[in-house]
């Protein structure tokens, strides 16, 4: 039989450290009120007008995660990118990725799922390695949010939580009795324009007209949209509930889990949620902290921070979890 396992890890950070009390200088906004909402003391931010791209952070991170797994990009078979902010419209990240890194003419996607991501491109990865498709998939989380947000007291309950960043996964084939035992994902398009971008789009349509002054898109449709205590309000409830069906496909209790690693949103979903299903403070890793929300790429920065600190073990049971735009949720559990 067929097992996917997580072969390798990485991530990598643009440099630039920005700290609540830079945006207070910009905002009306101050590190208590951040921290005391989010939980988050700094994040990254790609230095002003670098033009460093996702892609190129997403290629920094995949380099780390390819020589932790000891292989090359020639033996990759197959690239997922997972972003929100793309290089281009089109034509998305991953093909990029397999130029940049010299790869062979392999197949590259991309998955559209923003916060929940890497949960998706994960799942997705699992499925194309015990169907036998693949050997050694490159999975990627990478984003710039930095470029398009609304550094201004308008966009400030948004601007504040999101920063930069990029990790990387390899997932292979082995017979070894380990690897990825159980996923799950979920989606309730009702909720869609509840987190969101609008623009650029082809219901606002796109063209002369609409970028006219008399016609002009507001900054509702060109800046990220979000509905805080609505998003929070569902994301409480769904991510125990996907929790709670990937230990039930694994026939595993919640004690059972040796690491709990949740998409990097809010600190206060996460507490909450880690509350809600008794996990205790040593088996639950969180450096939202540090980064801010990194969307796609926050887990795969989670886990290889958590597996550089000796966290994460051979034989362990680890447990993914996230919730976002669309709305979208998922969770995947592990045995490391």
């Amino acid at each position: 039989m067929i097992n996917s396992i997580i072969t390798g890890v990485g991530h990598y950070v643009p440099e630039r450290i920005v700290t609540n009390y830079d945006l207070a200088e910009v905002m009306d906004t101050n590190d208590e009120w951040i921290q005391e909402r989010t939980g988050i003391i700094e994040r990254r931010h790609i230095e002003p007008g670098s033009k460093i791209t996702s892609t190129e952070l997403g290629v920094k991170a995949a380099e780390n995660a390819l020589k932790d797994a000891g292989i090359t990009a020639q033996d990759v078979d197959f690239i997922l990118f997972a972003t929100l902010s793309p290089d281009y419209y089109f034509p998305g990240n991953g093909v990029l990725v397999q130029k940049a890194l010299g790869c062979k003419t392999i197949g590259a996607m991309d998955i559209r799922n923003q916060c929940s991501g890497f949960v998706y491109a994960l799942s997705t990865a699992d499925a194309f390695i015990k169907a036998g498709k693949y050997k050694n998939i490159l999975v990627i989380g990478a984003e710039v949010h930095s470029f398009g947000l609304d550094m201004s007291d308008e966009g400030r309950g948004v601007s504040v939580i999101f920063g930069d960043g990029a990790g990387a996964v390899v997932v292979s084939a082995t017979t070894e009795d380990r690897g990825i035992i159980s996923t799950n994902m979920h989606s309730e398009g009702e909720y869609a324009e509840e987190l969101a971008v609008l623009f650029p789009g082809t219901k606002l349509g796109w063209s002369d007209e609409i970028l006219k002054d008399d016609h002009g898109i507001t900054k509702k449709e060109l800046y990220p949209h979000m509905n805080g205590n609505y998003v929070f309000k569902h994301a409480v409830t769904r991510f125990p509930e996907s929790i709670q069906e990937a230990l039930a496909d694994a026939n595993l209790k919640p004690e059972d889990v040796d690491l709990f690693v949740p998409h990097q949103a809010n600190l206060r979903i996460s507490q909450f949620v880690q509350r809600q299903l008794g996990f205790p403070d040593e088996k639950v890793f969180n450096n939202i902290q540090k980064y801010g929300n990194t969307t796609a790429a926050s887990i795969p920065i989670a886990l290889s921070e958590a597996k550089a600190a000796g966290k994460i073990n051979k034989g362990d049971t680890v447990l993914i979890t996230a919730f976002g735009a669309g709305f979208t949720w998922g969770s995947v559990l592990i045995k490391w």
